[in-house]
């Protein structure tokens, strides 16, 4: 193989490349436009925004006064923030929202 065929190759591995990661954006946009991958209902994310509110001060004094999560990682994290630095029922209602969002534990493991 010469150096124009190899010089060839790389540029339509390149442009192919480029066009499966736009491909792969636009139906990563779609999905989560559609709803098929954010699992977070809209009443959910109004009561864990709702919580996010009622302990801003006290829990959440290090993120922006506007910080609301936007995604699943984002909310089981702000959850954790309020359970590790609210008082008893803080940490009571971020746990049942965090319950929600958990991956289902009575599921049997690999090793069963």
């Amino acid at each position: 193989m010469d150096s124009d065929d190899e010089g060839a190759s790389a540029q339509s591995c390149r442009e192919l490349s480029g066009v499966l990661q736009d491909g792969l954006a636009d139906f990563l946009g779609t999905c989560y436009r559609s709803g098929i991958m954010n699992p977070i209902d809209e009443d959910l994310r109004r009561q864990i925004n709702q919580l996010v509110d009622t302990y801003r001060d006290r829990c959440l004094w290090f993120l922006r006064a506007d910080y609301y999560p936007t995604d699943r990682q984002e909310v089981l994290r702000t959850l954790d923030y309020i359970r590790r630095y609210g008082d008893r029922e803080a940490f009571r209602k971020a746990g049942e929202l965090y319950q929600w969002l958990s991956p289902d534990s009575s599921r049997p493991s690999a090793v069963s």
